[in-house]
């Protein structure tokens, strides 16, 4: 059993001009799926050049000019709803979550030491409320106490001995 199958034999040799399917849809920006639809689907997409691998699943080559011109043509199509160009590469992605992260993480920090400076004032002012609370209940007990003296002096006063 071969593991090379040319279905276009004028690219023998000629195998830098070909590309992987897989690798076309990441050089394009798309899905290796949305790839493989079209090739499926589509009765103009470039025909295959070369099959490699044994099985079910053999990795599919066809000439790289065909594909993007082919794709480009495709991509630059209008249709309702959907985005009219590829997807962003997942590189500018991940280099957009990481500048957005860093931004975050910056933001973050700031308010942590705005909301950490408010904590401490916010803290001494509860302590600072905490004693004066507490030096007037002590003064209202001391109040009570002595309006409790005075009203048991003047009872004793008012009565009679026995």
């Amino acid at each position: 059993m071969d593991s090379v199958t040319w279905l276009r034999p004028e690219y023998k040799g000629r195998e830098a001009g070909l590309i992987n399917l897989a690798a076309a849809a990441d050089l394009v920006g798309v899905t290796r799926s949305a790839v493989s639809n079209w090739a499926k689907r589509q009765s103009d997409f470039p025909k295959l050049a070369l099959l490699t691998g044994i099985g079910k699943r053999p990795n599919k080559y066809v000439p790289k000019d065909e594909f993007f011109i082919w794709a480009h043509a495709q991509l630059g199509k209008r249709r309702g709803g959907k985005r009219p160009g590829p997807r962003r590469p997942t590189v500018a992605l991940l280099s957009d979550q990481l500048a957005h992260h860093q931004r975050q993480i910056v933001r973050l920090s700031e308010l942590e030491a705005r909301q950490s400076t408010a904590l401490k004032k916010t803290q001494a002012a509860l302590r600072k409320h905490q004693a004066e609370l507490q030096r007037a209940r002590q003064r209202l007990a001391a109040e009570v106490a002595a309006i409790h003296a005075h009203n048991a002096a003047r009872i004793r006063r008012n009565t009679p001995a026995a």
